[in-house]
């Protein structure tokens, strides 16, 4: 299987050496779950059940995360105010998972970085290797094309 990375249009096989899921270790991914912080800012959750978002928002809040829908519309999920971007939240995140396309996502990592996240975690089939470099060069963990409800159970994390 081929994916294609946002920005640069880069395509990559799934599974590959240098596969941008790789880029993330297993020691950084516990961290970022365990250690990081309990907010999360869930980029582009809102209340469309339907959406891969609002289920991964729904494993996250029972693994014992605050989850804080980020969305043009600003909706209420899961019971929590939604903010129409990152800088609207008025208090500090510890965490943005960003659900919107790799063309999308490195002004997402930016703005991760801009308002004093610890870490970025960007979804399955959400690549951007530069968005990596400036956020790992700015100081914070970052995982790439890995989703939390699977990284959870796979490494036996504890809320």
């Amino acid at each position: 299987m081929r994916r294609r990375e946002g920005g640069s249009g880069r395509e990559w096989e799934v599974g590959s050496v240098g596969c941008p899921g790789m880029d993330a270790d297993d020691v950084t991914i516990r961290r970022i779950l365990q250690d990081t912080g309990d907010t999360w800012a869930v980029v582009g959750l809102s209340g469309n059940r339907s959406r891969a978002a609002y289920g991964v928002a729904e494993v996250l809040q029972r693994f014992g995360k605050r989850v804080v829908p980020v969305h043009p519309k600003a909706e209420t999920v899961h019971g929590e105010q939604g903010y129409a971007s990152l800088a609207d939240i008025p208090f500090p995140v510890d965490v943005v998972d960003v659900f919107v396309n790799s063309e999308l996502a490195g002004a997402v990592a930016d703005e991760a970085v801009a308002v004093g996240a610890k870490a970025v975690w960007f979804q399955l089939g959400v690549v951007d290797r530069d968005a990596y470099g400036r956020t790992r060069a700015a100081g914070l963990d970052m995982v790439m094309d890995r989703c939390p409800a699977i990284e959870i159970p796979r490494l036996g994390a504890r809320a």
